[in-house]
């Protein structure tokens, strides 16, 4: 997400809530996601766990451009 596009979620997130979840949920995510890629080798298992969250971290941005793009 650019420098535009945050300032736009910070100024609509105290009135749309979902907006400041889905953020923090990305946030989270993203998170998870560096400290798993911190590890030189993943087991099987950690690898389909990083495609999961990959994959949910993506969905979670892609709603909350569609939604900043509606509130906009």
């Amino acid at each position: 997400m650019d420098e535009q596009e945050l300032k736009v979620l910070e100024s609509l997130a105290p009135n749309h809530p979902e907006l400041q979840e889905l953020w923090d949920k990305h946030t989270l995510l993203k998170k998870q996601i560096d400290k798993m890629e911190s590890k030189k080798f993943y087991t099987p298992q950690e690898e389909q766990e990083m495609k999961t969250l990959k994959k949910e971290k993506l969905e979670i941005k892609t709603n909350l451009h569609d939604r900043i793009e509606e509130l906009s």
